[in-house]
């Protein structure tokens, strides 16, 4: 369904809010940040869904970049095409609002699957792989010297985020910290739609991804409340530190967590 049924609606805006239990999961200082987190890490996020009838290649490719050390790959299934007959079964409307926002900052508009949006910048099809490629080079000149470092861990009942200072002659508005759980493979019987018979095999599917954090330029340290953000099906995480909440991705870090 590349190009297919576009459809735009507003972007409906995560906070904090939304994350945080009523006794409050989330605090936050200053420490030193040891700058050296390692090297940075390019994002991959795959729009896909069931539903869509040229996404399984897609969700192939994912798979293969998802191995690659340096990458961050990661699938977040939308509910565009569950009108068709077949509703998505790992989809979240969240996914959904992401893309359109992905769209609304690019300024093409172009909402469709299968989407791979490289670093927060550049939307391409993602059952091409070369396009994948090219994209991450273009992101990468684009973002050159401007990343920060980022890492996070888990300790007992509490999960740590250190972000590091802005680069030497950057200077930043705000930015959102995104804390997303995952889990790392699944597969699917489609019995209605499209790709009715098939069993489609998903790499990394987020299954909660909220905001928890902003950042400002200057080295920062979060601690979340484990519990808050578990969910049964969580057997990794990432962090994405993201210009505004729909733009470059200038930090990212990933960890299993159980």
């Amino acid at each position: 369904m590349y190009f297919a049924r576009m459809r735009l609606a507003p972007f409906v805006a995560l906070t904090l809010a939304l994350f945080l239990p009523a006794s409050g999961a989330l605090t936050q200082d200053a420490p030193g940040i040891n700058p050296s987190f390692g090297p940075p890490k390019d994002v991959l996020e795959l729009f896909t869904s069931q539903g869509c009838d040229t996404c399984p290649p897609a969700d192939q490719v994912l798979a293969k970049f998802a191995d690659r050390p340096n990458i961050i790959a990661i699938t977040l299934p939308v509910d565009i095409w569950d009108y068709l007959g077949w509703k998505d079964t790992l989809a979240s409307d969240k996914n959904s609002e992401r893309q359109r926002a992905y769209a609304k900052a690019r300024g093409d508009g172009a909402i469709y699957t299968p989407q791979v949006v490289v670093n927060g910048m550049i939307g391409v099809n993602g059952s091409d792989p070369a396009a994948i490629e090219e994209a991450i080079k273009v992101s990468n000149i684009a973002l050159a010297g401007a990343r920060v470092p980022i890492r996070f861990w888990h300790e007992r009942n509490s999960i740590k985020i250190e972000a590091g200072d802005a680069p030497p002659g950057r200077t930043y508005k705000e930015a959102t910290i995104w804390f997303a759980v995952v889990q790392k493979r699944t597969e699917v019987p489609i019995e209605r739609g499209d790709n009715k018979g098939r069993t489609l095999a998903y790499t990394n599917i987020v299954r909660e991804m909220l905001p928890v954090g902003s950042w400002n330029g200057k080295a920062l340290s979060l601690q979340l409340t484990r519990t808050a953000v578990m969910r049964p099906e969580t057997e990794a995480a990432i962090i994405l530190l993201q210009e505004g909440k729909a733009g470059p991705i200038i930090g990212a870090a990933w960890t299993g967590l159980w």
